[in-house]
């Protein structure tokens, strides 16, 4: 029996978690045990760190050592954003990835068969309909543009939106228009949740079919098959109204719909479908593959949690 009061931690299935916060303007340690914010006046706001899927911390906040190794070993992911959360600058990985789906994630991107297979079950499951036949990925690529293009202003329409197009310079933020302000805050809401899914899972970010040779290359991937039935409503009815803080109000609607259509519960199970449409076996282990020295116990958590 252990000396131990408590029970072993245990990391929480992502999708029982509530999606993502945002944090700002103080101090986050781990005191009493607990994930606090501590603000300038020194008030304390507890975090539920392990049911929380990301957390977004905007400028003006600092992470200790103890919070960074509590958020790790929980399995939730940190994301330093921007303001508003409309730049991603870096991640700390939650709980870490496990090579047999890191080799299968690779293997089928680099069998270009495999990745053809795959880019065409993400164009079905994104349009609802299947993709033209004969047609290389470049080609998918830029049919996907064009409808997106295309989507993009029916929305701006429906919404009654001036619509001039995607464009934003992430350096003058300021100068943007407030529906492409509203769109980035709504995207980065969705690549955060998507990118804390993948990970839990056991996969990695970069590893894309679609977007290639960035460090959230499959984010992007997996983020396109829901944008539009979730975060890119909220940013144009948002854009609309014209609120004195529109990037907190898209920010917030986007939590309301990823908790409303249960995103987390739905993003793993695809990740695993349009990986499948590869119909390639998952690699085993080698044979002279060495064990941990201290293998994990059984968890609850996900696939890619190493606890």
């Amino acid at each position: 029996m252990s000396d131990s009061p408590l029970p072993p931690l245990k990391p929480i299935p992502i999708k029982d978690r509530l999606t993502l916060i945002f944090l700002q303007y103080g101090e986050i340690d781990v005191i009493d045990g607990a994930f606090v914010l501590v603000d300038k006046s020194g008030v304390r706001t507890c975090i539920p760190v392990g049911s929380v899927a990301c957390i977004m911390l905007e400028p003006g906040t600092r992470v200790s050592h103890a919070a960074a190794s509590l958020a790790a070993h929980v399995g939730t992911l940190l994301l330093w954003v921007g303001e508003a959360g409309v730049r991603l600058y870096a991640s700390g990985q939650p709980g870490g990835a496990r090579a047999d789906r890191l080799l299968y994630q690779a293997k089928l991107a680099l069998d270009e068969t495999a990745r053809l297979k795959v880019v065409r079950r993400m164009y079905a499951l994104r349009f609802g309909e299947e993709p033209p036949s004969r047609r290389s990925i470049d080609q998918l690529r830029g049919i996907e543009g064009a409808r997106v293009r295309k989507m993009y202003q029916w929305m701006a329409q429906r919404y009654k939106v001036q619509w001039e197009g995607r464009q934003y310079d992430p350096d003058q933020w300021d100068h943007s228009d407030t529906v492409n302000r509203c769109l980035s805050s709504a995207t980065s809401c969705l690549y955060g949740l998507c990118e804390a899914a993948i990970l839990a899972a056991g996969y990695a970010p970069a590893i894309g079919f679609i977007h290639t040779g960035k460090p959230l290359s499959f984010v992007y991937d997996i983020a396109d098959l829901f944008k539009f039935d979730t975060v890119l409503p909220i940013a144009f009815q948002v854009a609309a109204r014209q609120p004195p803080e529109p990037e907190r109000q898209v920010r917030l609607g986007c939590r309301d719909i990823f908790r409303q259509q249960k995103t987390l519960e739905r993003i793993i199970p695809i990740i695993e479908q349009v990986l499948a449409a590869g119909e390639l076996p998952v690699p085993k282990p080698p044979d002279d593959a060495i064990p941990p020295a201290i293998p994990n116990q059984k968890s609850i958590g996900d696939v890619g949690h190493r606890c």
